[in-house]
């Protein structure tokens, strides 16, 4: 079995209209919610042990959080350009070239590719993924080159305002 889970960035500045989108930083709100989707996740069995992360500022931040939470490595943290601005059929292509012995691994993005691929395995249809929010996905296969034939079944989907 492999596991991908979405989380889109926390929520992060709008502060400084000069800075460049990339450059946005997290805000406290972002830093607090995200601390509720992780002692949420703790008491569940989820173990990722790979992260791939857009390279925007609040991205990065996000990942660091879910990393430093979830005791991953920097060298199993990759930085991925093209998730920026990617599409929601893009999303594969992070996985296919992941060692097979990585079952877990967490995908940091953005909207709106993030809510349509995860709508791609929704039973009822989300309009958007809230930030700090999270949609586990499990593939009955256990080579990830396999994952877009395999039937994904989504086992978790949890956001902030669950926990208010």
């Amino acid at each position: 079995m492999k596991t991908i889970t979405l989380m889109r960035h926390a929520k992060s500045s709008w502060k400084d209209a000069g800075l460049n989108d990339l450059d946005r930083p997290l805000i406290q709100k972002g830093l607090s919610r995200t601390r509720l989707i992780v002692d949420h996740l703790k008491d569940k069995d989820f173990k990722p042990e790979y992260i791939i992360t857009s390279n925007a500022l609040r991205a990065t931040e996000t990942a660091g959080i879910m990393a430093h939470a979830f005791g991953i490595d920097n060298e199993f943290v990759r930085v991925e350009k093209l998730l920026y601005t990617a599409d929601a059929d893009s999303y594969y292509d992070h996985c296919f070239d992941l060692p097979e012995k990585i079952t877990h691994t967490l995908i940091v993005g953005h909207n709106p590719a993030i809510t349509n691929f995860a709508n791609f395995f929704l039973k009822e249809k989300i309009d958007y993924l809230p930030t700090s929010g999270i949609v586990s996905i499990v593939f009955a296969t256990d080579k990830w080159e396999n994952i877009p034939i395999s039937g994904g079944k989504v086992t978790l989907l949890v956001y902030p305002k669950m926990f208010k």
